[in-house]
């Protein structure tokens, strides 16, 4: 079959006016940029939670750590009150910790969100030091589902320090670049940004600055362009991403889902989806697969309104278009 993606463009919200679109059905693929120069690149937000979850499977599947790893072995961290969450219970939402980081001083979380929603403002930015640091007397609570930004913030730290090197250069060398996607970045800076990368805007169309920091990357730093999204598609249905198995339902998650490493797993009809969505200040993102359809769709808009009701319903249309083939 040939992908027309104009439909799937056409079925957004206007306010989604500058959005990047990949899909796969029926041994296909395309990708588009709509709005934006085709290799414009994109806050992916918590999708970025999906590819720290590849990296910790991959990581288990070389023997660097196992799901009983604990962040004070892995980190070198022993003295932190996070240091016996282990990394199997970060890549799954169950390791007790809070949402986000308990930040101190002038730059509270609760100060840094009111000034993003306020000012647009990054209410991040922050070094893994100052992270590790700010987090050290953290309050750990029961071993149940808590969606963790924090968690996933220092599950990447810790599988970065494992392989003795930063969470953007692992990230690259073992995802990215074995499944092409060339355009893929974790800017700790703003100066860090290329030429191509789109800025993003609140619901109501306030601007907002990126989400950089080195802190933030394993949880919601991630950019990348349209072509990446369809490479990371097709390594995803056709089962060949490094550390596949993250996407393989461990655990119950709410809404009668289920949870791998980071990646949901929700049925819906006859249907069983895959997929893990995100939003920043001014980016939503949405991606999924039913691996048994061999379909995915992939939307990332430079607007933050949820894209989840079109991310479903888009990937059902393929399906069914898929199976009229």
């Amino acid at each position: 079959m040939t992908l027309d993606l104009d439909p799937l463009r056409s079925g957004l919200h206007h306010r989604h006016d500058r959005v990047l679109i990949a899909a796969v059905a029926g041994g296909d693929t395309a990708h588009r940029t709509y709005g934006a120069p085709e290799a414009a690149d994109a806050e992916i937000g918590s999708v970025s939670k999906g590819l720290t979850g590849l990296l910790y499977q991959d990581a288990v599947d070389r023997g660097e750590v196992t799901p009983e790893t604990t962040l004070g072995e892995a980190l070198d961290r022993p003295e932190g009150a996070y240091a016996q969450a282990t990394l199997g219970s970060l890549a799954t939402h169950a390791s007790g910790l809070p949402p986000q980081p308990p930040y101190g001083g002038p730059r509270t979380m609760l100060r840094r969100t009111w000034r993003m929603w306020r000012h647009g403002e990054n209410p991040y930015g922050d070094s893994v030091d100052q992270l590790l640091d700010e987090a050290a007397d953290v309050r750990l609570g029961k071993p149940r589902f808590v969606y963790s930004n924090l968690g996933f913030a220092l599950l990447g730290a810790a599988l970065a320090r494992t392989a003795g090197t930063s969470y953007e250069r692992l990230l690259l060398a073992r995802v990215a670049e074995p499944l092409g996607m060339t355009g893929v970045s974790v800017p700790s800076t703003p100066r860090c940004l290329g030429p191509t990368a789109l800025t993003g805007r609140s619901k109501g169309g306030r601007p907002h600055e990126p989400w950089t920091g080195e802190a933030i990357g394993p949880a919601g730093g991630v950019r990348a362009t349209a072509a990446d999204l369809a490479a990371l598609l097709g390594g995803l249905i056709e089962r060949r991403a490094p550390g596949i198995s993250a996407l393989d339902p461990a655990a119950d998650a709410p809404g009668a889902s289920r949870i791998g490493a980071a990646w949901l797993t929700t049925r819906t009809g006859d249907a069983s989806v895959t997929w893990h969505n995100g939003r920043t200040g001014g980016f939503a993102s949405w991606v999924g697969v039913d691996r048994d359809a061999g379909v995915g769709l992939a939307l990332v808009s430079a607007t933050a309104a949820s894209l989840d009701r079109d991310g479903f319903a888009g990937l059902a249309r393929l399906r069914a278009e898929a199976d009229r083939c």
